[in-house]
């Protein structure tokens, strides 16, 4: 099996803190996710995740104004240069402090940094020439006398205006300019937080935290016929810097001071579309305004979350909105004039707990600590349903083999069916008396659902179909940990605390039960795609496989050296020696059954090769120093006499009152993550195989990370000979020998000569070159089908492929089903999609078609009627 999995996306979580961006043409929004960014692309529905990585959560972000260069900056100042389009790192580079903010100068040419109480402006590095030192200072700027809060350019790139938490804003020149000295703009009574300049820069807005705007223009001159007063100009300066010299030489004075009146709110963030003049304030209740400057109209004032607005940004035609909220994790985007949501995305605001495949492999199900389950669309990464129900955590979820429906298995005592046609809870199984349900399994036919409790140490077996309980499975001595139902349906295994594995035959007559003794606990269990073997993961760090018919053990794998590694910081041992997280909580046999992935409280999630009992690669699924468990040795500077900085509680010196205030319950193990002192751990709970085998998904601690199949980067060739070359197949194509070129083509196993030879197959000839075929590539074959139908536009060459493919090697592909189950079901889901495509489009032109008819009646109407009044006239004048 191939193991080129690479990072693909990360779902489940859509903002976390940092300031959000809208691409220069509007379409797309950054948001960053832990020390990751996302790219939301409103157009086309989609989202991505760049594959790099900070150091640290993300604290600013910036993009440059041609999208060619993004600078991210992390929590300690270090900083990462991105080409935008390739998702390239550039360059690293360390700023030495916190940044509150960075921003590029709208001629792209230089990036101001907030440095502590200082402002550097560096000059911006060429994204298409490596350099050894790129970042190149131009100038520090100094007179604050606190920490810098943002910074605002002018519309020319020459002056940048800066705000402050000394209650003051700073206007500087990039360039000195003579008798030029630093304005000061004061009056606030509290932190300010930003300012802006209008679209021709001749005022200035500055906003500070108690909600006043003052609105600041040139001071009359005192002697119009002075010539003394006259603005000195910059020796370097030409008729193009007139506006430059104008701003920095401009007197200053308060023209208007104007307050939101927000009865107990303060303002958080703000932003400022020169093009229309509309300020956009968010409040820390959740509340957002528009105002028109500099009249100072409200246009609009919405409540759009339950908690305070971190970031605002708008795009450059000032019609969509979009806003992060930090402790909900909630990524907004408004578009003000219709009054709509263009984008509504929130992750679980705990930890994710549980995910689970479609048996299509179109969504994946999730379900997390706050009661919620979500369902996500894999290749858009965008939730499109939410319940709600449940009470407590969600301890297990997972699809039915057939139809549309969803279980979930919760701590709060039940476990619930959803139907995904009508999104609505159909069904709700609780026990005889209460218990807490922990795992969950579904029958293959759908109609029995089953869930081990972690109280009464029962399986309870339900009826889909009637809701009412069938059977009670006792002998467990111990919480159970996991549930399978085999994929032929005849049996269920349940792993428990107790050290077992219990096989029970709950379908046969003799209701037989088969136990399997392990050395220690049972955190998992899972079949084989045939169903005849079954693995199970115990506390120790071993993986056992025993053969379900003959009851053997036939292999043992020992992982605990493969997971172990992380030293948390409250750590007295190093992470070798450390017996905690050496376990796998989660299994998951890949489509072919070849190989077996597994996660637990780790960093690391390990693919192994089951007959063989190796490792075939290990996955590390954060680099992100912010979480506890991702470093191999503490950093011995950061170990104080007090002990560890990192767990140091210095909420005390927050300088906001809300930030030092802990509303938290003393002991308590879960609360809002940004408010808690504990650090949250980078661990995997549930890692799953995708249905088609070419991607697998992990719910960890920073979200739902997918990994899937990267074919770009190797040369990977099937059959090579020395007379197999690119310039032999083209050769063969232009004599319009298809059958031939195709199987050269997929011996090279070259993408784009794959493509080409597929696509110059004449529409005719299709059902012969299948029938030709040789069956050893009938399996790759029919999964590029597959691959083409999700990015081509041929609905219907695509569908005669497969119609031919599968009429000339039906009879092969039955008797190996298992050996093609991953490539069938990716080519159902690429038939599922375009069924989707073409009754979505049937649909509109019915109601399209309708519409034109109902016009259509309605004309001849109004026709009808007009004629019988002109023949009605006719008659009263010839009787008159």
């Amino acid at each position: 099996m191939k193991a080129n999995y690479k990072f693909s996306n990360l779902c489940g979580t859509v903002y976390r803190q940092g300031n959000i961006l809208f691409t220069p043409d509007g379409n797309s929004v950054l948001s960053p996710v832990g020390n990751r960014v996302s790219v939301f692309d409103l157009v086309n529905n989609k989202s991505h995740t760049f594959s790099f990585e900070n150091r640290k959560n993300i604290a600013a972000i910036a993009l440059s104004p041609d999208a060619n260069v993004l600078l991210s900056v992390d929590e300690d100042g270090r900083a990462l240069l991105v080409n935008f389009k390739r998702g390239a790192v550039l360059h690293h580079f360390n700023f030495q402090k916190p940044v509150k903010t960075v921003k590029f100068s709208p001629d792209g040419k230089y990036i101001a940094v907030s440095h502590n109480t200082h402002v550097q402006v560096w000059r911006t590095p060429n994204h298409l020439v490596r350099e050894f030192a790129p970042f190149n200072l131009h100038r520090t700027y100094t007179g604050h006398h606190d920490e810098v809060l943002s910074i605002e350019w002018s519309p020319d790139s020459r002056c940048f205006i800066t705000t402050s938490r000394d209650m003051t804003a700073r206007l500087f020149t990039v360039d000195p300019v003579e008798g030029f000295r630093p304005k000061t703009f004061a009056g606030h009574k509290d932190i300010v937080l930003n300012a802006f300049f209008s679209a021709d820069a001749k005022t200035i807005y500055t906003i500070s935290r108690d909600g006043a705007v003052f609105t600041w223009k040139a001071k009359p001159s005192e002697d119009d016929s002075s010539d003394s007063e006259e603005e000195p100009v910059a020796s370097t300066s030409s008729s193009a810097g007139a506006l430059y010299n104008e701003v920095a030489n401009t007197r200053w004075g308060v023209h208007k001071r104007s307050y939101f009146n927000q009865p107990g709110t303060k303002v958080v963030c703000s932003t400022f579309h020169r093009g229309s003049s509309l300020l956009v304030i968010g409040f820390s209740t959740g509340v957002f305004g528009l105002w028109e400057m500099p009249s100072f109209s409200n246009i609009h004032t919405l409540s759009i979350s339950q908690e305070k607005i971190s970031s605002v940004a708008i795009n450059p035609s000032g019609e969509w909105l979009a806003f992060g909220a930090k402790r909900l994790g909630q990524l907004l985007v408004w578009e003000w004039q219709s009054e709509s949501y263009v984008l509504k995305q929130q992750g679980h605001f705990f930890d994710m707990n549980t995910l689970a495949y479609a048996p299509d492999g179109q969504h994946i199900a999730t379900g997390g600590d706050d009661g919620k389950v979500k369902v996500w669309n894999s290749s858009s990464g965008f939730c499109f349903v939410t319940f709600s129900e449940h009470s407590a955590a969600i301890s297990a979820v997972e699809f039915a083999k057939q139809g549309q429906v969803l279980f979930s298995a919760s701590l709060d005592g039940t476990v619930r069916a959803f139907d995904l046609i009508r999104y609505r809870n159909f069904r709700t199984f609780t026990s005889p008396t209460p218990v807490q349900f922990s795992c969950l399994a579904v029958d293959p036919s759908g109609e029995v659902v089953a869930a081990g409790s972690t109280d009464s140490f029962e399986v309870f077996l339900w009826s889909v179909q009637t809701g009412k309980l069938l059977d009670v499975l006792t002998g467990h001595e111990a919480p159970i940990s996991s549930l399978a139902f085999s994929p032929t349906g005849n049996v269920i295994a349940s792993g428990s605390w107790d050290k077992t594995v219990r096989v029970w035959s709950v379908f046969g007559r003799s209701r037989a039960v088969e136990p399997f003794t392990l050395s220690t606990d049972v955190l998992a269990v899972a079949f084989r795609p045939d169903g005849k073997e079954l693995a199970a993961s115990s506390l120790d760090g071993q993986v056992m496989f025993f053969d379900v018919d003959n009851g053997k053990q036939t292999n043992l794998i020992d992982g605990r050296r493969d997971i172990s590694g992380g030293r948390k910081a409250d750590d007295r041992m190093a992470a070798s020696n450390n017996a905690s997280g050496k376990a796998f909580n989660s299994l998951a046999y890949t489509a072919d059954g070849q190989c077996v992935i597994a996660g637990g409280n780790s960093k690391y999630v390990v693919i192994y090769d089951v007959r063989e009992g190796v490792m075939v690669k290990k996955f590390q699924i954060s680099q992100n120093l912010s979480l506890d468990g991702t470093e191999e040795f503490l950093d011995s500077r950061r170990v104080t006499e007090a002990g560890n900085i990192d767990l140091i509680d210095d909420r005390g010196d927050e300088s906001d009152l809300e930030d030092r205030f802990d509303a938290a319950l003393p002991g308590a193990q879960h609360g809002d993550m940004s408010k808690r002192r504990y650090r949250q751990e980078a661990r995997t709970k549930c890692v799953r195989f995708a249905p088609t085998g070419r991607a697998w998904a992990a719910a960890s601690t920073e979200g739902l990370l997918i990994y899937s199949v990267d074919e770009s980067t190797s040369f990977d060739p099937f059959d090579l000979d020395i007379e197999l070359t690119p310039q032999a197949l083209l050769a063969v194509l232009a004599r319009r020998e298809h059958l031939k070129a195709l199987v050269m083509a997929f011996r090279l196993n070259e993408r784009p000569l794959i493509q080409k030879a597929y696509e110059s197959v004449p529409r005719a000839d299709i059902r012969l070159v299948a029938r030709g075929l040789p069956a050893v590539y009938v399996g790759p074959l029919l999964r590029f089908v597959a691959e083409h139908m999700e990015r081509s536009p041929h609905v219907e060459f695509d569908l005669l492929w497969t119609s031919a493919l599968l009429g000339a090697h039906g009879r092969h592909l039955r008797d190996r089903a298992g050996e093609y189950a991953s490539v069938l079901r990716a080519l159902q889901k690429g038939l599922t999609d375009f069924e989707q495509l073409i009754s979505r489009i049937c649909e509109d032109n019915r109601l399209t078609l309708d519409y034109l008819i109902d016009q259509l009646k309605v004309k001849q109407a109004r026709d009808g009627d007009v004629e019988m009044d002109d023949s009605t006239g006719q008659h009263a004048i010839s009787a008159f």
